[in-house]
């Protein structure tokens, strides 16, 4: 019931409503029983439009990259997901804006106090990568996103440092080609584990 409570008040937030160009829109899933977090950046203009989390190209190779289809990926007693702004932000020059730096102190902890079952985290673009190895202790934040995602196996299996699925990142997956080839397949593998338990 706390958590019914908290995510009703998360999507009725406003607090960053003045800096948000389309609106204030929390687009966030989550349920006490979820076993996989899956922490990205913030919802696109895509999603702020349908108020589902990845209902875009993003979302398509990410649930790819699981191994799930979207019926598994949208059942919230599977997987939680929560960005690290709930809301778009905007677009800038070079694409999305990041962000907004208020959403993360507001709600994450709470949030994920209410998840206990969680034993798997995808830390998906700096900003979660951030967030949830740096600011709690792990990893090296002289590392750039290559060099972290690069020494994946030393937060493994309870955290995946990823790049967004975003196909603005087909170039990065072109040079390294070694993400989809050695860490996708061990990804599947503890994926279909933690949802047939």
């Amino acid at each position: 019931m706390a958590l019914a409570n908290l995510l009703t008040e998360v999507r009725a937030c406003r607090h960053c409503e003045a800096e948000l160009p389309c609106g204030p829109r929390p687009v966030v899933q989550a349920s006490s029983s979820a076993r996989i977090l899956v922490a990205g950046q913030a919802p696109g203009r895509r999603v702020h439009a349908s108020g589902l989390p990845f209902d875009d190209a993003s979302g398509d190779r990410l649930r790819n990259w699981l191994g799930v289809d979207r019926e598994a990926f949208y059942d919230p007693q599977k997987f939680a997901i929560l960005p690290m702004g709930f809301c778009y932000p905007g677009t800038g020059k070079s694409g999305d804006l990041p962000p907004r730096p208020e959403c993360a102190p507001l709600w994450r902890r709470r949030l994920l106090a209410e998840l206990p079952k969680l034993e798997l985290v995808l830390a998906i673009g700096q900003y979660a990568i951030r967030w949830h190895l740096y600011d709690q202790g792990l990893g090296s934040r002289r590392d750039n996103l290559t060099q972290t995602v690069s020494r994946w196996r030393e937060f493994w299996p309870h955290v995946l440092p990823m790049p967004h699925p975003s196909p603005r990142n087909n170039i990065w997956l072109k040079r390294n080609p070694w993400f989809e080839a050695e860490v996708v397949p061990e990804l599947q593998q503890r994926v279909h584990l933690l949802l047939n338990r």
